[in-house]
Formats: structure tokens, sequence, C-alpha cells
């Protein structure tokens, strides 16, 4: 990108405040990383274009089909992952270093991550990402109205299936095309592996959670935390750009950033608990209350329980099997009453502490120690 020197001195100042948007992650974003977004963007449809025109001469309901994965991609998102990929780069290399030659693997971050969401849409059976339906519901909406045989919500649950698994094809296709040496391209690449296994790993422990709550625990929550969110949210990203920057595995940068990454990782989990219970609709795009509706063992409601007086256990109990709105509304009363959410808040605020702590010990670019600084504490005051 042209510009991207320019676009780096102007980011030697203090966070910006999110000013036009209600959101202080995507102020901070637009402020910090303007043209990494628009070029992420921009790589992610040239390459997206492509590859649906490719499959659309396989068939017709190919291309349709690859064109429903595309949508899922471009459909929004705040693009945290190859930010924080970009900063664990630029935390290097300085501001100098031009970003075409590794635009491709931080956009390969962004399929990554729509495979992971479409994936856990299907096995949380939720009905709405960001605003829209889900891409298992949009499917099945699909097989009623064109009147195909069989049952539409099974057909819609095995195209989001494939819809993620072509997404993580892509995204191994998409890093392929980063500039780079081949030794520190298979660097890359291990350092990507470990990520999608932890990903993996943590989201496995997430439905075993849903299936055994009676025996999910806070530390195993936060468990999941570590390994569904911190991990392939910030840290490894963060680890995966230092790596792009031909950082080895056992230099001390790679200490400071692996605890920054975890701290801000779990905090960025434990915001999502607060906001699975409290958050506003018009602005996550999804139900108020889900996670009391499912039940689903999160540090807040496992805290919660463990909090709570005899008759507020009782009521709690109900989480999974609440379904109107004021018996979900009732719940998440109960669960504050217990003083579970400012033990979270708390937990949040000390996990920023240790990641501005972590970041004082690295010896990295001033830019990216103002951007990362800025998107800690503002990962954690999000409102989707």
């Amino acid at each position: 990108m042209a510009n991207d020197a320019v676009a780096g001195n102007a980011l030697r100042v203090a966070p910006a405040q999110p000013g036009a948007t209600d959101d202080p992650v995507r102020g901070v974003l637009a402020a910090f990383t303007k043209d990494l977004i628009k070029g992420v963007d921009e790589t992610l449809a040239a390459f997206l274009a492509a590859e649906v025109d490719s499959l659309t001469e396989i068939d017709a309901a190919m291309g349709g089909f690859a064109a429903t994965a595309r949508d899922c991609v471009l459909a929004g998102g705040k693009r945290v992952r190859p930010t924080f990929a970009y900063w664990g780069w630029r935390g290097v290399v300085g501001g100098g270093e031009p970003l075409p030659t590794v635009l491709p693997a931080f956009a390969a971050l962004e399929l990554l991550h729509t495979f992971a969401l479409v994936h856990d849409d299907v096995m949380d059976a939720s009905d709405t990402r960001r605003g829209l339906p889900t891409a298992h519901r949009a499917a099945a909406a699909r097989h009623r109205a064109a009147g195909h045989s069989g049952d539409p919500d099974r057909f819609g649950e095995a195209v989001a299936v494939l819809i993620g698994d072509l997404c993580m094809v892509w995204a191994d296709r998409l890093l392929s095309h980063a500039t780079l040496p081949a030794a520190r391209l298979f660097e890359v690449r291990r350092c990507y592996d470990r990520m999608r296994i932890e990903t993996v790993a943590g989201q496995y422990l997430d439905v075993l959670g849903e299936n055994d709550a009676a025996n999910w625990s806070v530390d195993r929550a936060l468990r999941v935390a570590r390994y569904k969110t911190a991990s392939y949210t910030v840290q490894r990203p963060l680890l995966f750009g230092a790596c792009l920057a031909g950082v080895e595995a056992d230099a001390p940068l790679i200490a400071a950033y692996t605890r920054y990454g975890l701290a801000v990782g779990e905090a960025f989990q434990l915001c999502d608990d607060l906001l699975g219970v409290y958050g506003d609709p018009a602005t996550t795009g999804k139900p108020a209350g889900d996670d009391l509706r499912t039940g689903k063992p999160t540090a807040l409601l496992m805290l919660a329980r463990q909090l709570a007086s005899p008759g507020q256990r009782r009521a709690l109990d109900r989480a999974g099997t609440a379904t109107g709105a004021r018996e979900v509304a009732r719940l998440a009363e109960v669960v504050a009453d217990t003083g579970a959410v400012t033990r979270v808040e708390r937990m949040i605020s000390d996990r920023v502490a240790e990641a501005l702590t972590a970041l004082d010990t690295a010896s990295i670019d001033e830019t990216a120690r103002t951007a990362l600084t800025g998107l800690a504490t503002a990962a954690t005051k999000r409102r989707a």
C-alpha cells in the first residue's frame, strides 16, 4: 500500500476517542488501521472474486454456494485478528516496511475467522449473526422457498459446515500468497497451524461444557476462554505477526506478546460473557440473554452459581430452560445480584493491567506500543 509509511507516521499519536461510533474498538481501529482494514477488505474481495468464478465453472449451483461463502466473509466485522497480527508485525519492523508483501497473510486470518463463526453458529443453533440470519438459517430458508425435498434445517446445517470448510481452505490458499522467503513462510505456517489446533480444542471444550454443565467450573470456563478466544483472537495473531517479521521463537518479544495476548484475549472473552447476557441486540446483532437461554457455562454464569445463595442458585438452575423475555430478564437480575458481574468486571480490569505491564517490558516500535495499549483498553469496553 503506497501510503503505508505516511499512515505509520500519522499513527504516532495517543489512542483516539471513538468519535462517531459507540463501539470503542471500532473507534480505535479506525484511528490506527484505516489503511490496513481497507487493504484486507480489498485483498479479500479480489481473492474471493477469482475463487467464486473458478467454482462457477464447475456448476452454476457451485457458483451460488461459493458466492454465499464469499458474502459471509465480506458481511462486516471489525477485522480484529488481522489488526492484532498487523501490530505484532509492525512492532518489529517499524513504520517503514511496505504492507503489501504480508497483506495476504493478514487477510487469511479473516477467512479463518469466518470458518470458526459459521461452524460456531451451527453448534450454538444461533439464529442471527451481525444482525442477519446465520448461514445455516439462511440456507434452510432458501431450501423451503425452493420447495426442495428433505429436511430444510438439516440441509442448512450441512451447507454451513461446507461453507466453513471452504473458508478454511481459502485461508490456506491466501496465506500462501504472502511474499516471504520459503523458510520464513514455513515458520509462519507452523504458527498458523498451532492457532487452528488451539481454536478447535477451545471449541470442543465449549461444546463439552454446554453438555456437562453440572461438572463445569470457573477454571474450566476460563480455559475455554484461553483457547477458544484468547489464542486465536489476540495471542496467536500477535505471534503470527511477529513470525511474519522473522522473530525467533525464543526471543524475549515472544514472551511479552504471549503474556499480553493471553491477558487481552481472556478479557475479550469475559466481555463477551457480559454481552451474552446484558448486550443490546441492536449492537451485538444477537438476541439479548442468549447465554441464559442456552445455559452456556461461561465464567460469568459459573461465578454466579459459586456466589449465589441457595435461593439464587435455584433460580439459576432455570438457565438453559428459560424461554420468555421476562424470565430471561429475571435471570439476568439474579446473576447481577450474586455479585458475579462486579467480579467479572474486576477480572477484566486485572487482565488489562497485566497486558499493559507486559507491553512495558517489550522492546517494540512506539507506534505499535501505543496502538496495542489502546486496543487492550478498547477491547474491554466494547458494546458488540
